[in-house]
């Protein structure tokens, strides 16, 4: 069992050994001071060292932005993990794509999460979100991560995508097996099961694929990827198909799943705040970016340097890889007041960066910020306290920040 114990310290450890790709630091939420210590003595750190090999550690807000929007330098190919992806499953994403190929597959799913699809949406979220806070036990403990958050967000996905409804269990396992091995980003998983997984993903989507009609005016995302004369075969290259579902299943579930978790419990850290909440209903929309900054679903994205590069004052190598640690970059107190503390009626809550910038800023994140504004209006239209019942069991990950079990109690108004 991973402690805190077992980590270097903080603080004595020399600046050159610390290495913040050890998944270990998440699992057990003791980043924070490592992170504290690269802003303020070497923002831009370079690990020779690590099981991903060596990389560059971009840790303040205004350079990771700086990186983030100049993708000329700093490449997305061949993949935005610390880790380089198994050769095993070579597959292709656009958000592992630079222009002009990103721009063209990542406008052929756009119109899913146009305003009127989103709008048009809302009702059948809240619908499900009623139903689902509806049929939770009051005054037992259980698991918010099975029972709302995996439940909420599966469901979600399985209208986006127009997949299944009894196998969308399946959507939750495939994403956790894309990124989970020990070699991709410090996880746990099986690399023979999570070739399994993919493979199983692969199967399942084509054959969907195959029995959409050509011509269908629906708006699911395989329909749209159908339709679009740019990605019209792309199922004819199974790496870049299978790469693309997997970019979609990942990224509309991790973003809203683990906000969903990572706000009850902030909630209940901070009890002020709640009570805040308590008092004025209004504050959801603004909490729920608090929520998504103070959560950073996605703690880095990785850029590969496409030449030799002087960045603030350091010499980067062609070849590079150079991981913007969007985690820290949230909780950099000269770009964000008070950085380090929960605050839900902050003056400017969507100045944060768990959605990216430039090209690649997060496609969804508006049905993201509707699926946790919607939650959030039905729990406190039901519940006075959600109660945090004891420590979260946190995902083994340097990249998804996440939650695989974290048991609460349920106070009725």
């Amino acid at each position: 069992m991973n402690t805190i114990a077992q980590l270097p310290h903080p603080l004595t450890t020399a600046l050159t050994d610390i290495d913040v790709s050890d998944a270990r630091l998440y699992q057990l939420d003791a980043w924070r001071p490592y992170f504290e210590r690269l802003r303020n003595e070497d923002p831009v750190h370079y690990q020779a060292d690590s099981p991903f090999g060596p990389f560059w550690s971009i840790t303040r807000f205004e350079d990771i932005v700086a990186v983030d929007s100049n993708h000329q330098d700093f490449s997305s190919e061949p993949t935005i993990v610390i880790g380089d992806l198994l050769d095993e499953t070579p597959f292709e994403m656009f958000i592992a794509m630079d222009p002009p190929k990103h721009d063209v597959q990542r406008r052929a799913v756009q119109p899913v999460v146009a305003p009127k699809n989103l709008a048009d949406m809302e009702a059948l979220i809240r619908s499900r979100v009623i139903e689902i806070l509806d049929n939770l036990p009051v005054g037992e403990t259980f698991d918010w991560v099975d029972r709302v958050s995996i439940n909420l967000t599966t469901q979600m996905l399985a209208t986006l995508f127009d997949f299944p409804f009894e196998d969308r269990h399946k959507l939750t396992y495939w994403s956790d097996m894309a990124t989970g091995t020990p070699e991709i980003a410090g996880g746990d998983a099986d690399p023979q099961e999570r070739m399994a997984a993919l493979q199983e993903c692969l199967e399942t989507f084509t054959r969907l694929w195959h029995s959409r009609g050509e011509d269908s005016g629906s708006f699911d995302l395989i329909s749209l990827l159908k339709r679009d004369p740019h990605t019209a075969d792309i199922a004819e290259r199974p790496m870049e198909f299978l790469g693309n579902i997997l970019l979609l299943i990942v990224g509309g579930n991790d973003t809203t799943r683990n906000s969903a978790t990572g706000g009850i419990l902030a909630l209940n850290q901070n009890p002020a705040e709640y009570e805040k909440l308590r008092a004025n209903h209004a504050l959801i929309p603004g909490m729920v970016s608090e929520i998504i900054r103070w959560q950073t679903p996605l703690a880095h994205m990785r850029r590969t340097a496409t030449r030799d590069i002087e960045f603030k004052g350091k010499q980067i190598k062609k070849g590079d890889k150079v991981v913007m640690w969007y985690l820290s970059g949230n909780h950099d107190d000269t770009a964000i007041e008070h950085a380090n503390s929960f605050i839900i009626d902050r003056e400017n809550p969507r100045h944060h960066m768990s959605f990216g910038f430039g090209i690649h800023r997060c496609m969804g994140n508006r049905l993201a910020e509707m699926q946790l504004r919607i939650l959030w209006e039905e729990i406190m239209q039901r519940f006075s306290f959600v109660e945090v019942m004891a420590e979260p069991k946190r995902v083994q990950s340097n990249f998804v920040r996440g939650y695989t079990s974290l048991p609460v109690r349920l106070h009725a108004l």
